[in-house]
């Protein structure tokens, strides 16, 4: 990863101002419907998943309620929050950061798809534990990284947004010290539009 142009403080703003366009644009093609279905062979039947950074519920949070699991979507965007709430207005939607989120509860899973990234390297260490301290015993972890150390930038409709990455030893190792296991990696993956996807199981 590099070229970054993007500035970190910015992300929230940028989903904040883009969350119509966000939710037109994004595929409902499910092609995360691999690695969600091996997440989820992990997890207990109507188990809780935690969807740190849901944004609208498009297309992630959806197949888990469509499979019977108990989803919490947490995103630091109200705007996004306001369309999952509107198709999910019985669903449980919280505003909260990835940087400070402590919801004093534990789930069966944690997911973070095309959110994690967002966050700086020193940011994504920190989440980690705190992922680790929501995740029960056993309990596994998805969530989008980059192929390699570093830093760049993508897009959110027409706003640039911060990516960054740790390398795949520097995850597992983090992960190792905060209680998890490292179960698998692949690095842009041609079957998920190219993400680089890795899953850890708490110990």
């Amino acid at each position: 990863m590099a070229g970054i142009t993007a500035d970190p403080d910015n992300t929230r703003d940028a989903y904040e101002s883009q969350a119509a366009l966000y939710d037109a644009q994004r595929s409902r093609a499910l092609f995360e419907a691999r690695w969600l279905a091996r997440f989820a062979a992990c997890l207990p039947t109507g188990g809780r998943v935690l969807d740190l950074g849901c944004g609208t519920g498009e297309p992630i949070a959806r197949w888990f309620i469509a499979e019977g699991y108990r989803v919490t979507g947490v995103d630091f965007a109200e705007a996004m929050l306001d369309i999952a709430r509107s198709r999910w207005p019985d669903g449980d939607w919280r505003q909260g950061d990835m940087r400070s989120f402590d919801l004093g509860e534990t789930f069966d899973g944690i997911i973070a798809w095309n959110s994690f990234f967002h966050l700086t390297p020193d940011e994504q260490r920190a989440c980690i534990a705190r992922m680790a301290a929501h995740l029960e015993p056993g309990a596994s972890l998805l969530m989008t990284v980059g192929p390699d150390a570093g830093e760049a930038s993508g897009t959110v409709g027409d706003r640039a947004v911060y990516h960054a990455s740790l390398s795949p030893a520097q995850y597992a190792t983090c992960l190792e010290q905060n209680g998890l296991r490292l179960t698998g990696y692949l690095a842009e993956d041609p079957e998920t539009n190219q993400h680089s996807v890795l899953m850890a199981r708490k110990i």
